[in-house]
């Protein structure tokens, strides 16, 4: 469980959501460790909505590019831009100031504990 921070919720496509308010959403250590070198982050724009389970962005590695899919339904309050200037912070620091983009929840997704996620990376393995 190294790789999976215990004070999140996890989405089956490695996402990952805060419980503040407004809810910060990231990337799990596991998808960027499987990503590689991050080269390229495209997030949806302050103001746009999005909906849990669908896509909103997508992360480019020097390996592939990669689908980003919001665990939560609401409204994008904040993008972080120092993410998008420098895609690298992805792979020092995806659970700290590499969060992606901040959202105002109106519904979540179906989101996994932290241990429902570990315990779904160790079966497919």
């Amino acid at each position: 469980m190294d790789k999976v921070n215990k004070d999140y919720r996890y989405s089956a496509e490695h996402e990952w959501v805060d419980s503040a308010s407004p809810a910060k959403i990231g990337l799990s250590q596991i998808a960027v460790d499987a990503l590689g070198d991050v080269v390229y982050v495209d997030l949806p724009e302050a103001g746009a909505t999005v909906t849990a389970g669908e896509v909103c962005g997508e992360v480019e590695s020097t390996k592939s590019v990669s689908e980003i899919y919001s665990p939560v339904t609401g409204t994008v309050v904040e993008v972080n831009e120092s993410v998008v200037d420098d895609p690298a912070t992805l792979n020092s620091d995806p659970y700290g100031s590499a969060w992606l983009f901040t959202v105002d929840v109106e519904a979540e997704g179906e989101l996994l504990t932290p241990e429902e996620y570990a315990a779904a990376q160790d079966d497919d393995a």
